[in-house]
């Protein structure tokens, strides 16, 4: 009678490795091209993750990352106490929760519309004028919204004295700030957001559409009964990942649409630490890596919980 022995755990792992060798080799040519996505990373992310330190010393350049005394969290205290915290975090969160929620059902609703328009040629012209702002640079969409907005030659102001209006200086008041960053950006991106929507509406089950027409159903009706409970898990699906970069405000276009009369509700964070960093007359780097650092790890977070949310919806619903 043979005897059967049974595979050890020591046994197992040599054949896994051979097994896993066998497939590097059949199919190197992918771990090649996966190559070198890998040295990036590890090159211009997480290289530069040595720098962190420079958060926890008075660093001098002459003496380098080591040689800079050790403070430890003298910095991140400093930003705490100061007026400036409060200052560019609730700019931060205002700027981006008003764009998360003013801007989260505008790509719905142009999806919505999209998808109901019977004339193709309409179609098609709506979604290139709708699409076309998104591909313009941050750099010319911050002119031309300069441009619209100038108090004597802007067409904003020229449509204003066609009411007899005076003219305003809408960039030299902090209080419109908000709502000129937000409009503009919903303005640019609405076109290309609405294009997951598009395409969610068009796998929804024809045959629900079929008996809402025979029981006569309006489209408003067939909008609201069957479109948005189909799409609305992949809507707040999409709304809770976007809450891991709400503290990533548009750097580029707040710092191009920034001046000196608005900096009381244009100051954000990355605003703040590119001023106190590089702009400065006496740059402090270990003050300024402080301060993004504070922010890395708040995002880091807001990222784990939105991505912990997420799953567990997903898992809930029929998006997957």
């Amino acid at each position: 009678m043979a005897i059967v022995r049974p595979i050890t755990q020591t046994s197992a792992r040599p054949r896994e490795s051979r097994k896993l060798f066998k497939r590097v080799r059949r199919h190197w040519q992918l771990y090649v091209l996966l190559l070198l996505p890998i040295i990036y990373l590890l090159v211009f992310h997480y290289w530069p993750m040595y720098g962190v330190q420079i958060a926890f010393r008075n660093y001098n350049p002459i003496k380098g990352f080591l040689g800079s005394p050790w403070v430890g969290l003298d910095h991140f205290e400093r930003f705490f106490n100061t007026y400036d915290f409060v200052r560019t975090l609730r700019n931060t969160l205002v700027l981006s929760v008003y764009s998360l929620v003013a801007g989260f059902p505008f790509p719905i609703l142009l999806a919505l519309g999209l998808h109901y328009t019977a004339r193709k040629w309409f179609k098609n012209s709506v979604q290139m004028v709708a699409y076309a702002p998104y591909f313009i640079s941050v750099v010319v969409m911050s002119g031309m919204i300069l441009q619209f907005l100038a108090p004597n030659t802007g067409f904003i102001n020229h449509f204003r004295n066609l009411f007899g209006l005076p003219d305003l200086n809408f960039m030299a008041r902090p209080e419109l700030f908000p709502h000129i960053y937000v409009w503009s950006g919903i303005w640019q991106t609405v076109g290309f957001a609405c294009v997951i929507y598009v395409a969610a509406l068009s796998g929804v089950d024809t045959t629900l559409h079929e008996a809402a027409i025979i029981d006569g159903a309006s489209k408003v009706q067939r909008m609201w009964h069957i479109d948005l409970p189909e799409i609305m898990p992949l809507a707040i699906l999409l709304l809770v990942l976007s809450l891991g970069g709400i503290l990533s405000s548009g750097f580029e276009k707040i710092l191009l649409l920034q001046n000196p009369l608005n900096l009381r509700t244009s100051e954000v964070i990355d605003t703040y630490v590119y001023r106190v960093g590089l702009v400065s007359a006496i740059p402090n780097f270990s003050y300024a890596t402080a301060i993004g650092l504070f922010k890395s790890v708040v995002g880091l977070v807001l990222v784990i919980v939105a991505n912990q949310v997420a799953s567990r919806f997903g898992r809930s619903s029929n998006v997957y």
